[in-house]
């Protein structure tokens, strides 16, 4: 009789042994990535401090806890996250250093980078005093991340919705694509013929995603179906995001990330231009007027949207009344 070929033992359980690869695979990763990213964090902020501490009284300190209860400046938020508050300097109240890293240790982000590249970045918000920012809008993006700004922060939608492409007028590198996003043409002059400002575009073309400086800063868009009862208190912001590996494609990481202390050079620059520039008289009245117009069409919306409900409840109410008057009308509807 004709007996078929019986298979091995271990061919009865490749199954099982392909969810045990898989599963020491994802774990490989978790491992390997969740280490760079601290390797990442770690050496960004050993090439940073001395300028930081420099710069700023305290470093890692956000003012919630005592300074002896803080163990380490650089505090980890999850595995990819990374965040710094340095405080103690004129001019502005803080500043929040985020490092926003490729999901190294997230085995269908790697993938999903491999096919799409992204990358590292660093994400620094300056909180200006009060007295030293002047009333004004103004953005400088890459093409992607301008789109983005232009859809999602609420004080670029409303106070300068159009996007203009800088190359042209304003000699920045042809390799990169920067949109404008400004609501004053006066700050858009002062920005971009900045001698400093312009050697860091031309020399770092890929290394500088976005330069967002706001005085009406609220976070992102509310969403539609969600009504505001008052309009929200605008912050003075200063926000600056660079890519971390954008610096020289041949480079490293760990010398990126040396390369980038210019760029923090840049944000303490800024933060002082910032405290002496001026509108003229001119443009701080079209600024003020914009606000105004917000501030009304806002105030108009939300009277609109109570009067609205107020004729709901008028309609819903006499509604009731004709019901009720029915029912006392004609016995037979009333219910025994």
């Amino acid at each position: 009789a004709n007996i078929p070929l019986m298979r091995t033992q271990w061919e009865n359980y490749y199954l099982e042994m392909l969810m045990v690869a898989g599963i020491v695979v994802y774990f490989l990763n978790f491992f390997t990535g969740k280490t760079k990213n601290q390797k990442i964090a770690t050496s960004w902020f050993n090439s940073h401090k001395p300028i930081l501490e420099s710069n700023f009284s305290l470093v890692g300190d956000d003012g919630s806890k005592n300074v002896d209860d803080v163990e380490t400046p650089l505090q980890k938020e999850s595995e990819h996250l990374f965040t710094l508050w340095c405080s103690g300097r004129v001019c502005c109240e803080g500043m929040l250093v985020e490092l926003k890293l490729l999901k190294r240790q997230d085995l269908v982000s790697v993938i999903s980078n491999l096919m799409k590249p992204g990358y590292d970045q660093v994400k620094i918000k300056v909180n200006m005093s009060a007295d030293d920012m002047d009333t004004f809008v103004f953005c400088l993006a890459q093409k992607k991340s301008a789109v983005k700004l232009s859809k999602e922060m609420a004080d670029i939608m409303t106070f300068c919705p159009e996007k203009r492409a800088a190359q042209e007028k304003y000699g920045l590198p042809p390799t990169s694509s920067y949109f404008i996003m400004s609501e004053i043409s006066e700050v858009t002059q002062a920005m971009l013929t900045d001698s400093k400002l312009l050697a860091m575009l031309n020399k770092y073309p890929n290394a500088i995603d976005s330069i967002h400086l706001s005085d009406q800063y609220t976070g992102f868009k509310p969403p539609e179906d969600q009504a505001l009862a008052e309009l929200p208190e605008p912050r003075k912001v200063l926000i600056f995001t660079f890519n971390i590996n954008g610096i020289k494609e041949k480079l490293s990481v760990d010398e990126s990330v040396e390369a980038m202390k210019p760029l923090m050079l840049l944000v303490l620059y800024f933060i002082d231009k910032i405290k002496r520039f001026r509108l003229s008289r001119e443009a701080k009245n079209k600024a003020d007027k914009n606000r105004s117009k917000v501030a009304e069409a806002f105030w108009k919306s939300i009277h609109a949207a109570k009067a609205e409900r107020a004729q709901e409840e008028r309609e819903r109410k006499r509604r009731e009344l004709k019901e009720r008057i029915r029912e006392i009308e004609d016995p037979d509807t009333l219910v025994l």
